[in-house]
Parts: C-alpha cells; structure tokens; sequence
C-alpha cells in the first residue's frame, strides 16, 4: 500500500483521495476547510444542480472520508525530502512516499521543495500534475491562479492520483465504476 499525504482540502485535494482511497491507497488529507469553495456558488460543475460551495465541501469530505481517507484538520507547517516526505502539520510529523500540494495561489510549501516555476511564477507541472521535484503533485491554483475552477481542479486531482496509482502498478491504470448488476 502506498501512502500518500495531500495538503488541502478543496476539490483538488479531495478529488485525488477519493481516487486513491477507493483503490486501497493509504491516504491523509490535511486541511482547515478554509478552502475558497466555502465562498463559491457552483452553477458550472458538470453533474451537479447548483450548489454552495460549502455544501459541495460538506458532501466531498464526507465522501472522501466514506472509502477510506483520512482527513486531518491540522494546517501544514513545513515539508521535507529524505528518502520520504517528511509532513509537520499541528500534532506532529507524517511521512508518505507521494506528496499532493493544492495550496491555492500562494505555494510556499511547493517552493520550500524547490520546485521550478514558470516566468509568471507558476507552479510549473507536466500532464500529469507532476513538478519537478519527484513524487510531488501540485494542482489547483498554484498552477493556474487565473483559470480556477472548481471543476478543473478536481480533474487535476484525479489526473494526480491515477498517476501515482499507474507508477506503482507499473502500468497505466484505468479506475472505471460499473452499476450493479441486478
């Protein structure tokens, strides 16, 4: 089982615990809720009527937490490399062998990583929500400040996650649910 930390709590980081989770990933989600969603009203998320960003939060976490997850509401002081990631939150210190970061739009932890960033300041990621330092993910609005949506960083979470999960499969991955037979 690999174990994967991810550090925020909005639809990218719940989006990429969910995927992990619900294939036997250990995973530890930390964050406050005091993700922007809590301000947002969702009439643009494919699937869902309107919704409040809050109530979105409230069923994602919950969801999240239902396969699985664990999310810890501890806010993230630093982060280390040695051979594993070293996570100091709250309550003490977390290792994990992935390291998820959605911090919003200022990526300090991404950056004390030493992580490349573009011309503008961006996180710079690949595809796959990859940065340049291995085994670490950063999605969200550290990598796109002014095109964020809801939306597209639960996309880029689950982008996340089924790379982590083909890296330790040794093959792509597909995770497709089928309805019940009955």
């Amino acid at each position: 089982m690999t174990r994967v930390i991810i550090v925020g709590d909005g639809p990218g980081g719940l989006s990429a615990a969910l995927f992990l989770a619900k294939n036997d990933q250990e995973v530890t989600v930390f964050g406050t809720d005091k993700t922007a969603m809590n301000y947002a009203h969702l009439h643009n998320y494919l699937g869902l009527p309107d919704i409040v960003g809050t109530e979105f939060q409230r069923v994602a976490r919950a969801q999240t937490s239902a396969v699985g997850a664990t999310l810890l509401d501890e806010e993230v002081t630093s982060v280390a490399i040695n051979g594993v990631f070293t996570v100091s939150a709250d309550n003490g210190a977390h290792e994990s062998e992935y390291l998820i970061l959605t911090e919003g739009k200022n990526p300090e932890l991404a950056l004390s990583l030493g992580v490349a960033v573009d011309e503008d300041g961006r996180v710079a990621v690949d595809q796959d929500n990859r940065s340049s330092v291995e085994r670490v993910y950063v999605v969200g609005r550290s990598v796109r400040p002014t095109r964020s949506q809801a939306i597209i960083s639960a996309g880029a979470g689950a982008v996340a996650a089924l790379d982590i999960l083909a890296l330790e499969e040794g093959k792509d991955v597909q995770d497709w649910d089928s309805p019940p037979k009955g």
